[in-house]
């Protein structure tokens, strides 16, 4: 022992000579003509990719991001945990953009662009903090981002004081960007435009009190004379241009584009998907997938919707492999790979705001509009996003504005009675998410248990519920070391001490 804290000891005097010349060498070398100063703008753009920059590591990681909600299967390549229920460990990785958003904050103080990156701020905030909470429950929320106060090992809030939190932290926002200028350093297509961060923020508001419909009685979240506020004020986005998000470029490419086919030859969009997309005559079909090759040699034109077949995601995977290999089903639309910008990537939009309002309405939470109007320009909406992409890829069926106006009928026409109008509107923002925010099509699952995904206690990976989907990730494991007694605490408090992913949280029960 004496040895080892001899030699640590050295060690120490090494690394301390070290850094003292290289700070030494920093100064000597420091370009006059360059800012050694980071600033709130160049800050603005790391905080914003946080959110809106798809975090993933690859193509893979975003299929299989679509895998859990059931959008497709994958073959060839071994079992993808997501598709057959498995899900493990989330992170609390988007804590560490607190500091950066602190200091954009802090550099802008004094100046006119102040309370710009004051609501964005609080938009990033709230955006970070809604996904992990939902993701796991109970979370460090108030006593984050102290570690210079020498809180190293935050409390766990819970789930009910965080959405508490975020709600206040929108409204926040909204004020800050009413009162605040266009300013730089944005990444998105609003190019710092403040009236259309508003409108983000306030969509974003609503998304989160709908995911709060259990709980619509809690008097803390007050959750429904927040949402008419919201609504009431109109400061809400107004068309389908509006939407949060990035677009895709030769700087910010797809994900999945120029993979090599590696990754869109294996990928199979689900028969939950394809069916459904039928059912309603929804040309979305046709941009989505490519028709299935066996079909196409028995004679199917590219055109015709019997050619696309899409996979039941619960079956056996040796058996989808064997299908798969056999040319029967539709693969994923080969835009993805032809198109380093084959769509922007949009997480808020006006779509899914109108469907919201739609579902509000029928809920009670609102008293303005009718479902109907917001259902069908929430549609269009969606359709209008997809037109906008190449038509080459429709495979004959583009979508045009004469077939949007005409999309309402048979399936696709607003039904009569309250349960069948939601599930109309759970499934538009379904088929909305795909490719997109996916995560959302999983929590909105969670919610509604709509639509129906298919399980196969035989196939499924959820080791302690075979018929079930799993409701949550688990804590990050990192925490047992360094969080040991909060994270038990939280445990104890939600879960019965034991962290397990078929658990229900707060907003669930």
């Amino acid at each position: 022992m004496k040895k080892k804290n001899k030699y640590t000891g050295i060690l120490a005097i090494l690394i301390f000579s070290l850094l003292f010349s290289c700070n030494q060498f920093e100064d000597i070398n420091t370009n006059p003509d360059t800012t050694t100063q980071v600033s709130a703008s160049m800050l603005c753009t790391n905080v914003v990719l946080s959110v809106a920059k798809f975090s993933g590591r690859d193509a893979k990681a975003m299929i299989s991001e679509n895998a859990l909600p059931k959008y497709f299967g994958y073959a060839n390549e071994g079992q993808m945990d997501t598709q057959y229920n498995k899900i493990t460990s989330s992170d609390f990785g988007g804590m560490t953009i607190l500091p950066n958003i602190e200091k954009m904050v802090e550099y802008s103080q004094g100046s006119v662009t102040e309370n710009s990156y004051k609501g964005v701020a609080k938009f990033v905030r709230a955006y970070k903090f809604y996904r992990m909470t939902m993701e796991m429950g109970d979370i460090p929320y108030s006593e984050t981002n102290q570690g210079g106060e020498g809180l190293y090992r935050p409390k766990y809030d819970t789930q009910e004081d965080v959405f508490v939190g975020i709600l206040n932290e929108l409204k926040e926002a909204d004020q800050f960007f009413a009162n605040g200028v266009t300013f730089t350093g944005d990444p998105t297509p609003y190019n710092g435009d403040p009236v259309k961060w508003r409108r983000a923020t306030n969509a974003f508001a609503l998304k989160v009190l709908m995911s709060l419909s259990k709980k619509e009685s809690v008097a803390s979240l007050n959750v429904k004379s927040r949402f008419a506020e919201i609504v009431t004020a109109g400061n809400l986005m107004t068309g389908t241009s509006d939407y949060f998000g990035l677009v895709y470029s030769s700087v910010n490419k797809h994900p999945i584009y120029s993979t090599n086919d590696l990754f869109t030859s294996k990928t199979i969009p689900s028969s939950l998907l394809i069916n459904n997309l039928k059912s309603l005559n929804d040309r979305r079909m046709y941009y989505f997938a490519d028709p299935s090759k066996a079909q196409i040699a028995a004679g199917k034109t590219e055109s015709d919707p019997d050619a696309y077949v899409g996979v039941d995601v619960s079956m056996d995977y040796a058996t989808m492999n064997a299908e798969h290999s056999a040319n029967k089903y539709s693969l994923i639309n080969k835009r993805y790979l032809n198109e380093e910008a084959s769509e922007p990537r949009m997480l808020i939009t006006y779509a899914e705001q109108q469907l919201i309002l739609a579902e509000a309405r029928i809920r009670g939470w609102i008293t303005a509009g009718t479902a109907k109007t917001y259902y069908e320009e929430g549609v269009k909406s969606a359709l209008a996003a997809v037109m906008a992409t190449k038509a080459s890829y429709a495979h004959g069926k583009a979508i045009d504005q004469a077939y949007i106006n005409g999309y309402f009928t048979g399936e696709a026409a607003f039904k009569a009675t309250t349960d069948d109008q939601l599930k109309q509107i759970w499934m538009q923002r379904y088929i909305l998410n795909f490719m997109q925010d996916a995560e959302t099509s999983y929590f909105e699952y969670r919610r509604n248990s709509y639509p129906v995904f298919p399980i196969n206690p035989a196939t499924s990976l959820n080791e302690n519920n075979k018929n079930g989907i799993p409701m949550r990730w688990l804590y990050p494991s990192s925490e047992t070391n360094y969080n040991r007694e909060n994270l038990i605490e939280a445990l104890d408090r939600q879960y019965d001490g034991y962290d397990e992913i078929n658990k229900l949280m707060w907003l669930l029960k």
